[in-house]
């Protein structure tokens, strides 16, 4: 395939090492990201042909991950470097001797060529310490704040490959309450709680998350997003191994032990399970956990983590209209 074939198809066969959001403690920060063969190329809005919005978010999934690559990331003054697992996935914990202030601070990752080490390919982001405050909020996506019928799968598909991600819905009064959350407490407009945005939508999608979370005027929060997916598995976008969505939740709290957490999902999936899990986990470390009701068939098993997280001393709201979880947040004391 041609270099001007690919390009009108809106990819790329240049090396491309593609970088996250990361997140840490004054001394340590994790850095993660990818490298691929195969890309999208960037491609502002969606275009006017028929068609365009869908094949725009397939081009997400064409993608050919750089297995077994060394990769160089950077943060502050330390350099590290690794290699990139089957997926192109990579994942750094970078030791910092001299702490880092909490805030956004830049990061930077490059793609080198084996034996040589010469730079095939930069990338830059931005990594989050939280600053001291007593919250912290970690946040499922689809059908918790995005309208992505998650429990039909055919549903959740066509939403994907219909509209781009501006012409997305996200909940109403959904907006109002995360930004009170990012306020409650100590926090300040200029020193907002920290938000983790964790979901089993997959990393092909974080720019297309991350676009419609900044028109959304979402709080500003690290994405943690599932394995990477290739074309002939759209259609299992957003499926994955709930798990791992445990794993991720995990690796937050550990990483901000002076925290308070608020949880928010819905019982379209496997949250309520997920949350109460969390909780046992970390006795003492969850304020609040939130519940969407979306799906009919969710009821019963949010109901019954519900009594168990309760029954841990964790606040609890299941709730169909955000403007009801808002005064709930405002009731509790956050």
């Amino acid at each position: 395939m041609t270099s001007t074939l690919l390009a009108w198809l809106g990819l790329t066969r240049q090396p491309v090492i593609k970088l996250y959001r990361g997140f840490g403690s004054p001394g340590r920060v994790v850095v993660q990201g990818h490298a691929f063969r195969q890309s999208p190329l960037p491609q502002p809005g969606h275009g006017r042909w028929l068609g365009a919005t869908a094949w725009h978010l397939l081009r997400l999934f064409l993608v050919r991950p750089w297995a077994d690559a060394p990769v160089r990331v950077g943060v502050g003054n330390q350099r590290v470097g690794a290699r990139t697992d089957a997926d192109g996935f990579f994942r750094v914990e970078v030791e910092l001797p001299t702490p880092l202030a909490p805030g956004w601070h830049p990061t930077e990752a490059a793609l080198l060529a084996a034996g040589s080490g010469a730079v095939l390919a930069q990338a830059t982001a931005e990594a989050h310490v939280p600053y001291e405050t007593p919250y912290a909020f970690i946040s499922d996506i689809d059908d918790t704040f995005l309208v992505s019928h998650s429990a039909t799968r055919w549903q959740r598909l066509w939403v994907l490959l219909s509209r781009p991600a501006r012409g997305r819905a996200a909940f109403e009064g959904v907006v109002a309450h995360y930004q009170w959350l990012a306020a409650a407490g100590a926090a300040t407009p200029a020193q907002p709680n920290a938000f983790f945005y964790v979901s089993s939508s997959e990393w092909n999608l974080y720019d297309y998350l991350l676009e419609f979370a900044a028109h959304n005027a979402l709080p500003k929060g690290v994405f943690q997003l599932s394995q990477l997916k290739r074309a002939g598995q759209l259609w299992r976008t957003g499926q994955n191994k709930h798990a791992t969505k445990l794993d991720r939740i995990v690796r937050i709290l550990a990483a901000c032990p002076g925290q308070l957490f608020g949880l928010l999902g819905d019982d379209s999936q496997q949250d309520p399970g997920i949350y109460a899990a969390v909780v046992r986990r970390f006795p003492g470390r969850i304020r609040v956990v939130y519940l969407r009701h979306v799906h009919a068939g969710g009821r019963a098993a949010a109901e019954q983590a519900l009594v168990e997280i309760a029954a841990a001393g964790v606040a609890t709201c299941y709730f169909e209209d955000s403007r009801a979880a808002l005064r709930h947040s405002r009731g509790v004391g956050l």
